[in-house]
């Protein structure tokens, strides 16, 4: 018998249906194994050798994959073909050699970029070893993680800092951290623009005013209203202007090349509102189920029987006009794009019966109508410039049509595309020719701020400074909005939170390298180069680690005062622009202190002054309160209020009870007495759904004890709200095993 091993438990069940008899299809369900979650799982003084334990539940699972192997004389590691499902095959045959359960066995490593029979045989017609310079990569990668995570995370706890500091997410927070002092700090120019309202045979257009007397006007040239009507009061309208000059030119446009991972979450945030963790849980299931390609590639190349079956269906479709005479070739543009050999696109395009709906019928359509018109004839268009005289000044206007779709009859991308195909059309003009001016329009105008980044702009952004990779993007967003340092709005764009200006405050200034975008785009440049064996694990472990350690080590000694001074510092703009930073009670400075509470605003005076004030989620000075700090409140018959490590509750020397609900300002002895009563009647939990991969029940308690959550086996999740079956199943099976420090890292 043969035994193939795979990652998912769905992407078993439609292999085992390709392979058939004589063959046997298991899944580890991702990871089997990771470090040991205590200080000292590294041994730096030994060649960084790492201590490994099975994680939380795989023991189980691990058993029946051994249960399995006894009966089949070959094994095939088939995980995901990239860093981390090289990772995924080396732990578990690792694993399964140290409990010499392979002897007499034939065990292979095969890797397919997308779940089809064909692509599965042939891959297993050519097996190959674990490439273990992808295995170093994930290597260094893992062990720099958990380094900087038990480095310098109990700093942060020491001083009320933060939850943590990711290697990557840093990063992407100082992004939104500087992408809002730029916003705060910007300065509105005023600016102003005239627009003639024109008309020729009939039909009305507008134009800009370009030149005036002889001078250029160009954007910001009109800086005030005094300038526009010295030029609008010389122009008397109605009146009549000259065409002066007419420039035609033929416009083409070139289809977008097929999606990346970067791409498709992308797009599919602007158009399906779908965040990065939705788009790639959604892509994750169509690639299980083999309606795509492996969905974490860089690569924007397709092979040559996908461009084959396209063209074919192109020419089916829409006729030969709209197929060009050979193949459109895309070029990676990722200097390292080696995690897949493929960009993500349809495992079949013709013949091919799709049967979806929801998240999974959306993204399938996206990447079906990109992939099509990625092999499809250029747009084209017809552009018209023309020139109007008006007395002494000289208007502009610019017509397009569309004169042939192209690959815009399958797909039209995002806000630049959108414009194309907006046509502005002109009247049919001549040089000579008398326009009817008929009235002028100026319009005051301001500089706007930079955007603020949306789950689609950060990956771009990302992705443009080489930090992260394919498989990463999902993750730092949903991180870096879990540990609570930035928000979204309703426009689904990023604020940062008052945690991720403090974080990002200390960071900056103490470990300028962890969130220094050129520092972390070179870290990724080396685990590419390990990947591709031009460089070594351990040299590339010490060359970073040694300047790190060093850093950590000079930092332990600073005193808190000062560090408070330095995050004072680079947030007093951001927290007193507006009102200033004078105390209103005694004249003293304001600025921020840190609590187990969490930040709020001081006057440096305390204790003789105890002016305080609370922030906002986005940090922004709420109203004022006297005694913030306070976490106690007597509320008589020897029944007290108090603020504790899992929130605020109620105790009468006897029994605690939560008061999740209640603040010092609204809680009275009556609500106190009727929590200690226990007459809340209790809740239910609800049945969410049934997790695939453990067969297990999904229930919703809405009452627990630090508020509602999830539970599964013994697993339990604390949500906001109940969530759906997929977000349930998605918590449930990647929730981390709880981590304990106890000595720290040397």
């Amino acid at each position: 018998m043969n035994l193939l091993i795979v990652e998912s438990p769905s992407k078993a069940k439609t292999i085992e249906k390709y392979l058939g008899n004589g063959w046997r299809v298991i899944a580890s369900v991702g990871h089997v194994r990771d470090l040991v979650p205590e200080s000292g799982s590294v041994d730096i003084q030994h060649d960084f050798k790492p201590k490994w334990q099975i994680m939380p539940g795989k023991e189980k699972q691990l058993k029946l994959i051994i249960d399995e192997i006894k009966k089949a004389d070959n094994v095939y590691l088939a995980s995901d073909p990239d860093r981390e499902g090289e990772a995924i095959a080396w732990h578990i045959n690792d694993i399964l050699n140290s409990r010499d359960v392979l002897k007499g066995k034939n065990v292979y490593r095969v890797a397919f970029h997308e779940i089809t029979k064909n692509a599965i045989i042939e891959a297993l017609k050519h097996p190959r070893e674990i490439d273990n310079n992808l295995v170093d990569a994930y290597l260094v990668r893992r062990i720099l993680d958990y380094l900087i995570g038990f480095g310098i995370s109990p700093l942060l706890w020491k001083r009320n800092l933060g939850k943590s500091a990711g290697r990557v997410q840093s990063v992407a927070v100082r992004l939104v951290v500087d992408r809002e002092k730029e916003i705060e700090s910007f300065k509105p120019v005023e600016f102003w623009s005239i627009t003639a309202n024109c008309n020729f045979n009939k039909t009305d257009f507008d134009a800009v005013l370009v030149k005036n007397n002889g001078k250029k006007i160009e954007k910001m040239t009109l800086e005030n209203k005094s300038m526009v009507e010295d030029i609008v009061n010389s122009i008397t309208t109605p009146t009549i202007g000259k065409i002066s000059n007419i420039e035609k030119k033929k416009i083409q446009r070139h289809a977008y090349a097929p999606f990346t991972t970067s791409t498709l979450q992308q797009e599919a945030a602007r158009k399906l509102r779908f965040s990065s963790k939705r788009t790639m849980a959604t892509a994750q299931k169509l690639y299980e189920h083999g309606f795509i390609t492996y969905m974490r590639t860089d690569a924007t190349n397709l092979s040559n029987e996908a461009v084959a079956e396209i063209r074919e269906y192109i020419k089916n479709e829409y006729g030969d006009k709209f197929l060009p005479k050979s193949a459109n070739i895309y070029v990676t543009k990722s200097k390292n794009a080696q995690e897949a050999h493929e960009a993500i696109r349809p495992t079949h395009f013709l013949n091919q019966k799709i049967d979806l709906s929801g998240d999974e019928l959306k993204l399938y359509n996206l990447i079906w109508k990109r992939t099509i018109a990625c092999q499809m004839c250029n747009a084209e268009f017809d552009s018209v410039s023309v020139d109007i005289n008006v007395k002494n000044s000289v208007f502009h206007c610019v017509g397009t049509t569309r004169t042939f779709d192209g690959f815009m009859k399958v797909y039209i991308e995002d806000v630049d595309d959108e414009k194309e195909n907006d046509e502005v059309k002109l009247p049919q003009l001549n040089i000579g020719d008398e326009v009817n001016v008929k009235s002028l329009k100026s319009e005051q105008h301001f500089t706007q701020p930079p955007a603020r980044f949306t789950e689609a702009s950060l990956v771009k952004k990302l992705e443009e400074l080489g930090i992260g990779r394919p498989s990463t993007y999902a993750t730092i967003m949903s991180t870096i909005v879990d540990r609570q340092y930035v928000e979204q709005d309703k426009q689904h764009r990023f604020h940062p939170t008052i945690s991720g200006w403090v974080l990002i405050s200390y960071l900056s200034n103490y470990f300028k390298d962890l969130v220094d975008v050129n520092f972390t785009a070179k870290t990724e440049d080396t685990l590419d180069d390990v990947s591709n064996g031009t460089r070594d694990k351990l040299s590339s472990l010490k060359s970073f680690w040694g300047p790190t350690d060093k850093t950590i080590e000079s930092v332990r000694g600073i005193k808190t005062t000062d560090i408070i001074d330095k995050v004072n510092e680079f947030m007093n703009y951001h927290l007193f622009h507006e009102n200033g930073d004078k105390c209103p009670k005694c004249g003293g400075k304001l600025g921020i202190k840190l609590s187990k509470f969490g930040p709020f605003i001081g006057c440096n005076n305390y204790p003789t002054c105890n002016y305080t004030m609370k922030l906002s989620d986005t940090a922004v000075p709420e109203k004022s309160v006297e005694n913030t700090e306070q976490s106690e409140k007597d509320l008589g018959k020897n029944i007290v209020f108090k603020i504790g490590k899992y929130g605020p509750y109620v105790t009468d020397g006897k029994k605690n009870v939560s008061a999740k609900n209640y603040t010092i300002e609204t809680i009275t002895l009556d609500a106190a007495l009727e929590l200690l009563s226990g007459d809340k009647k209790k809740i239910e939990p609800v049945i969410i759904g049934i997790n695939p991969e453990t067969n297990k029940p999904i229930y919703y308690y809405s009452d627990g004890r630090y508020g509602p959550y999830i539970s599964s086996n013994r697993v339990n999740v604390s949500v906001k709200e109940k969530p759906s079956l997929d977000a349930a199943v998605d918590l449930i099976n990647n929730k981390q095993p709880k981590k304990s420090f106890k000595t720290k890292v040397k």
